[in-house]
């Protein structure tokens, strides 16, 4: 019998423990183990500020998968070596800088109700790559970078910088300049319309 009653006892003694538990968990201020989290960042500087003058006519959405692997020749790869899976997405603009316009590319002729415009190529901005959607899948790692890992802080550097080329290469194949272009005419085109002007693009 005495078996039984410190099974029942510890049965009883556990489920004790559980709804303690749960109970400090529905009442924060009653857990010991409740985490409070403080916030001692300094106040934002604001280092500059630029008028900006581009018309921004054409974004892309991207996303790529970024396989980059480290390996040592002569030693197998689960003693060193490192294989990173790195998953990144963002945008990129496409943009007409208006203020390069020289005072010659716009020529209006008011007799003829018309004006004609020389636009400037268009580029692309730099990728912004969106947090959220930007992960570390998985990481393979040898037994030396396991080891380097406890004494210095992995950098993810390469892996974003490598994912913002790559997206950038992407935008450009992608024609988003061509399409930057051709929504600036249209917006021009409507805008002058709407003045009484036709227009017409050197």
């Amino acid at each position: 019998m005495k078996p039984r009653r410190w099974l029942a006892r510890g049965v009883v003694a556990m489920i004790a423990v559980v709804l303690v538990l749960w109970l400090a968990s529905l009442l924060p201020s009653l857990n010991p183990f409740a985490t409070r989290t403080t916030d001692r960042s300094q106040p934002v500087l604001l280092q500059s500020v630029r008028n900006l003058a581009q018309f921004h006519a054409a974004v892309g959405d991207f996303q790529v998968v970024v396989d980059i692997e480290h390996d040592v020749p002569t030693l197998p790869d689960f003693i060193a070596g490192e294989r990173t899976l790195f998953v990144a997405a963002g945008t990129v603009n496409a943009y007409v800088d208006l203020a390069t316009l020289p005072t010659e590319a716009l020529r209006v002729d008011r007799t003829a109700r018309s004006v004609e415009v020389r636009l400037p190529a268009a580029a692309l901005a730099e990728p912004s790559l969106d947090n959220d959607r930007t992960y570390l899948v998985t990481q393979q790692r040898g037994l030396w970078n396991r080891t380097k890992a406890v004494f210095e802080t992995p950098a993810q550097q390469e892996y974003y910088q490598v994912a913002a080329d790559k997206i950038s290469d992407a935008a450009r194949e992608a024609g988003l300049t061509e399409r930057a272009t051709a929504n600036t005419r249209d917006t021009l085109t409507g805008l002058f319309a709407s003045l009484g002007f036709r227009v017409t693009f050197r």
